[in-house]
């Protein structure tokens, strides 16, 4: 399946603890309890959503400036094929992004057949507010960890600023702010779904995995360090971060099966291995963006997330692909020549151990060792260097 149309305009918006001490928690929820409905067949996909308003200030009296612009992005939402729209959210210490529906000035609190869909506070309290999200899914990026907040929103651009990086401490004025982001950064698509969250929704996804976001602090200054830790896919960290906190809690228990550590670390690799690839691929001429798949043809860029095994293949057997990136890649013989076999070596012990085969605990320390780096250079650090040329 081609990826969908990214949205040239997304959103990033504070939610304040003063209206609901967790604001978050109980939008959370109520996405929650309509995603366990739809897995157990007591409603629809379309059902699955949650409503979201931008609260309007007892003290503001005039009206948000930009108000038109904002509701006027919900235009990129119409069609067959509707464009995936980001919403930011944090609180200056965790940060989630949300797949937005649909954007309207309706009073969404005022409608009881709306009820069931939003968070019982905005009627309780009857809050005013100047527009509502209608919220398909949220995804969690940053846990307790300002740090990292201020270095992922510095990846998007204020158009109301010049398109400056969005500043955490300076720039939250007139919220949400209309910003710009990588056009690659797509948060939501199906595809990569299935693969990582086994088809449900990121906030299922979320709710019932070990995020270890600690553990990821500790990371990103012990061991990749800031920069290179943000070169990493969000979803790559969580599973890094993930594997590593079971496998610090249970490497001296013997009875603990450690292969759910090569599991989450391949879930890393494969993440971030698609990501560089398709970066390094975004400019390249049709012949070298091209791979054999099961006898067909397929471009890389469009085909959708490619599995461990996919990745070595089209890495090793596409000579004009290979060159390609060998020339325009940063640590490009690396990824072009050495690359492949760690991903061939990681998709046979995933497999095995995704499948009930035998993983020893050697491999699972040896393969450890070999990804963070532990007393050598890890891969994942050469991965997080690996870029175009230029950037």
């Amino acid at each position: 399946m081609p990826h969908p149309f990214l949205a040239s305009h997304h959103l990033v918006g504070v939610w304040n603890p003063s209206y609901e001490s967790d604001a978050m928690d109980a939008h959370i929820q109520v996405l929650l309890a309509h995603a366990r409905a739809f897995r157990d067949g007591r409603c629809s996909d379309d059902d699955v959503y949650v409503w979201w308003g931008r609260i309007r200030s007892p003290r503001r009296q005039a009206p948000l400036p930009h108000l038109p612009g904002i509701l006027a992005l919900d235009a990129q939402l119409q069609g067959d094929a509707p464009a995936e729209l980001h919403l930011y959210l944090t609180d200056y210490r965790s940060l989630y992004v949300a797949h937005v529906a649909e954007i309207t000035a309706e009073d969404i609190a005022g409608n009881p057949d709306d009820r069931e869909h939003l968070p019982a506070y905005y009627v309780r309290d009857r809050l005013a507010c100047d527009c509502w999200f209608r919220l398909w899914d949220i995804r969690q990026v940053v846990r307790e960890d300002t740090l990292a907040v201020i270095q992922e929103l510095r990846r998007l651009r204020n158009t109301r600023y010049d398109d400056h990086p969005v500043s955490l401490y300076g720039g939250m004025v007139d919220l949400p702010l209309i910003v710009r982001g990588d056009e690659s950064t797509r948060w939501f698509d199906e595809d990569v779904r299935e693969r990582l969250a086994d088809g449900r929704h990121w906030v299922e996804f979320d709710a019932e995995s070990a995020s270890g976001f600690e553990v990821q602090a500790d990371l990103r200054d012990n061991r990749f360090g800031t920069a290179l830790w943000s070169e990493l896919d969000p979803s790559a960290r969580n599973f890094i971060a993930t594997a590593e906190t079971l496998f610090r809690t249970h490497r001296r228990d013997a009875a603990f099966d450690l292969s759910v550590v090569v599991v989450g670390l391949a879930k890393a690799v494969e993440v971030q291995g698609n990501r560089v690839l398709r970066r390094l691929l975004d400019d390249a001429p049709p012949e070298a963006r091209r791979m054999s798949r099961d006898g067909s043809t397929i471009d890389v860029i469009n085909a959708g997330p490619l599995a461990l095994g996919e990745l070595a293949h089209a890495l090793d057997a596409e000579p004009r692909l290979n060159d390609w990136v060998r020339l325009h890649a940063r640590h490009g013989d690396w990824f072009a020549s050495q690359f492949p076999p760690i991903l061939a070596e990681l998709a046979d012990i995933r497999n095995r151990a995704a499948h009930g085969g035998r993983v020893t605990r050697d491999e699972v320390v040896r393969l450890r060792a070999a990804l963070l780096g532990v007393g050598q250079q890890g891969d994942l650090i050469h991965l997080a260097e690996t870029r175009r040329l230029g950037e």
